[in-house]
C-alpha cells in the first residue's frame, strides 16, 4: 500500500497538527472497512478528532491494498459536507489518480505535485 497526500493536504495537515502517524492509521482502517462514508468511486470520508480538540473530515482516495491519496480536508464546524459538484470532482480525481503509472507517480513526487507518506 502506498499512501500519498497533495500540498494542499499536507498544508493543511500541518496547520491542524494532523500528523503522518495519523494518516497511517486512517488507512489502517479504511483496509478494515471502518470509515465515516463510502461516497463511491474509490472515494471515502473520515472523521477524526472530537468536539474538544476539533472534528474533521477527510476526504481519501482509497484503493485496497493499492494506493491512498489524502486530497481534502475541512472542519466539521465550518462546513457539514461536500457538495455534488465537489464529490464529483473527487471522483474525476479518484479515476485519474488510481490509474496512474509508476511513471506518473516518480514524475508528481519530482516535482512535489504528492507527497508520499512513509510506513516506519
Amino acid at each position: 500500500m502506498r499512501i500519498f497526500k497533495n500540498n494542499w493536504f499536507n498544508r493543511f495537515a500541518k496547520k491542524e497538527g494532523i500528523a503522518d502517524t495519523e494518516l497511517l492509521k486512517i488507512v489502517t482502517k479504511l483496509e478494515n472497512g471502518q470509515f465515516y462514508a463510502d461516497l463511491g468511486g474509490g472515494v471515502y470520508k473520515i472523521r477524526i478528532g472530537d468536539e474538544k480538540s476539533g472534528d474533521y473530515r477527510i476526504i481519501v482516495i482509497f484503493k485496497s491494498n493499492f494506493r491512498s491519496f489524502f486530497v481534502y480536508s475541512f472542519p466539521k464546524s465550518d462546513n457539514g459536507n461536500i457538495s455534488k459538484s465537489e464529490l464529483q470532482g473527487f471522483k474525476n480525481q479518484a479515476k485519474e489518480r488510481l490509474s496512474l503509472t509508476e511513471e506518473q507517480i516518480q514524475a508528481w513526487l519530482k516535482n512535489r505535485t504528492l507527497i508520499e507518506v512513509k510506513q516506519e
